[in-house]
């Protein structure tokens, strides 16, 4: 309208934007794991995951993989890749071929491709989850650690699993997701409870909580369960509720409301502002691997 003669500067919502991107930047020392928990299910933690994911590997310009630990037949595939696909190529593929996989051409052939993600995704066969153990998980992480730079996992809401204790003895950044409820609430708190009342109370203090908005109610004192985290941990997060995630689809970035989109983007940012500084726990040897004590 000035013909150019006043720049009235960058907006609020693009400086925010920018300062995101620039978080989602973060550098590190090394193959950083994230580990995406919760004590209950139907919290949202796969949908977290997922976007994570997504956010991560599109503003980091790096391999970023996402693993479907959960030993029940997990739904990480199903979010990102569709469900026929998922099932053809799953983490047990993986493993009996882990001698094969040399070079990172190699691991393409035995993983799924969304966007700029790579996705292991989990066995869909009930008998062949359950056996996912600790000892396979870790012999995965071992592999993908030397390709990749960030690597998320979707754990199961088994906190006690033998998957789940490997991906806390490797875990370097941990995301607990539960909801603006009272149960969910109260069951993401316990996971803090029960992570400080063990060997983990660093992972538990540096967390970062994502609670979900998909339910609300004038019972729900939603400032009070915000305030309770926030005396908890580094940082607590909301997703707002959203059609499109709502309809347990296959995700589609484009199809999300804008507040949906900064969100993720704000979690994303988030967890990659702790990676900063951060020693990691992968490519250790077994006996300097992180045991829940700061390096």
């Amino acid at each position: 309208m000035t013909g150019g003669r006043w720049n009235p500067g960058l907006s609020s919502a693009e400086q925010r934007l920018i300062e995101q991107q620039r978080k989602i930047r973060t550098p590190m020392d090394g193959p950083h794991s994230v580990v995406i928990s919760s004590m209950k299910g139907g919290v949202g933690k796969t949908t977290v995951s997922a976007l994570l994911g997504l956010f991560l590997a599109e503003g980091r310009g790096e391999r970023v993989v996402a693993v479907d630990a959960n030993p029940d037949a997990g739904t990480l595939g199903d979010r990102l890749v569709g469900e026929t696909e998922a099932a053809q190529l799953t983490v047990r593929k993986l493993l009996k071929n882990l001698d094969q996989v040399r070079s990172f051409s190699d691991l393409s052939r035995y993983v799924h491709l969304v966007d700029r993600l790579q996705v292991v995704t989990s066995e869909q066969e009930p008998e062949e989850s359950e056996a996912f153990s600790q000892r396979d998980y870790e012999a995965v992480l071992d592999v993908l650690s030397r390709f990749a730079q960030v690597l998320l996992t979707d754990s199961g809401t088994g906190i006690t699993h033998s998957a789940m204790q490997g991906g806390l003895s490797r875990c370097d950044s941990l995301v607990i997701v539960g909801s603006l409820t009272q149960d969910a609430a109260n069951r993401a708190s316990r996971t803090l409870d029960w992570l400080a009342a063990r060997r983990w109370r660093p992972l538990a203090e540096n967390a970062v909580v994502v609670l979900s908005q998909d339910r609300s109610s004038s019972f729900i004192d939603e400032h009070r369960i915000l305030e309770h985290f926030q005396s908890r941990c580094r940082a607590v997060l909301t997703l707002p509720a959203d059609p499109h995630l709502q309809a347990g689809g296959q995700i589609d970035r484009d199809a999300l409301r804008p507040a949906t989109r900064d969100a993720a983007m704000e979690i994303a940012a988030t967890v990659a502002e702790g990676f900063y500084g951060c020693p990691t726990s992968l490519g250790r040897p077994a006996g300097e691997r992180r045991s829940g004590v700061a390096w």
